[in-house]
């Protein structure tokens, strides 16, 4: 018998590579479908692998979430980054919020991804990091240009932006652009004021917004 000392053969190399293109494209369909919290059989059986091919290209569901949204997750970060450079912080809030908003509405997966924490998917860290760092900076250079309320706090939006987030797939199976009346009823309660009623209750601390995105889910192993 050959002994192929280069390392394993080229065809089964191939073999695992198509696997595992199968595998990611098939959980891009059902988690967009059905949400992180599909079950990995369903996805192997779309893809015509075994759960044992699954779990050796990927050992845990946080790994195979990684490997479907890096993508998409880096495209975030770009609109992100297009946001905190508008002239007009309240504009480039708008866009930003809006953008997001559109990617939650158009799959179920990465609604869940952006609305709750999901640990060990490290494009995910990263994402939720510049995401508020890019809130952060236009929620200040709007209090700087007097349109957005004094009392507003990073962690005050983004949990509104979560709660309002999870209930976009209901929203779209309703009527494909609901979402987009309470997105501006939402939004329009950060305008500065001098009618505005203060704030009840101190905002979340950064710790409590993730606990509190922790326990919106997905929840399945």
């Amino acid at each position: 018998m050959k002994v192929d000392v280069n390392g394993p053969d080229p065809v089964r190399r191939r073999d695992a590579r198509r696997n595992r293109e199968l595998l990611v494209e098939a959980a891009r369909e059902v988690f967009a479908a059905q949400g992180l919290d599909a079950p990995l059989d369903v996805i192997a059986r779309r893809a015509g692998v075994g759960n044992a091919t699954l779990y050796r290209h990927f050992p845990s569901r946080a790994a195979l979430v990684d490997a479907v949204f890096r993508d998409s997750l880096s495209q975030t970060m770009d609109a992100g980054d297009r946001a905190r450079i508008a002239e007009d912080a309240w504009a480039g809030l708008l866009g930003y919020v809006e953008e997001v908003f559109e990617g939650l509405a158009a799959d179920r997966g990465a609604n869940d991804l952006m609305t709750t924490h999901l640990e060990g998917v490290r494009s995910l860290d990263s994402v939720h990091a510049h995401n508020r760092e890019t809130v952060e900076v236009l929620l200040r250079r709007g209090r700087e240009q007097g349109t957005v309320r004094d009392d507003l706090t990073t962690e005050d939006l983004l949990v509104a932006l979560a709660v309002l987030g999870r209930a976009v797939p209901a929203l779209t199976s309703t009527a494909p652009d609901a979402w987009r009346r309470p997105l501006a009823l939402l939004l329009d309660g950060l305008r500065a004021s001098p009618t505005a009623a203060p704030l009840p209750e101190p905002s979340l601390t950064p710790p409590q917004l993730g606990t509190f995105l922790g326990n919106l889910g997905p929840h399945r192993d």
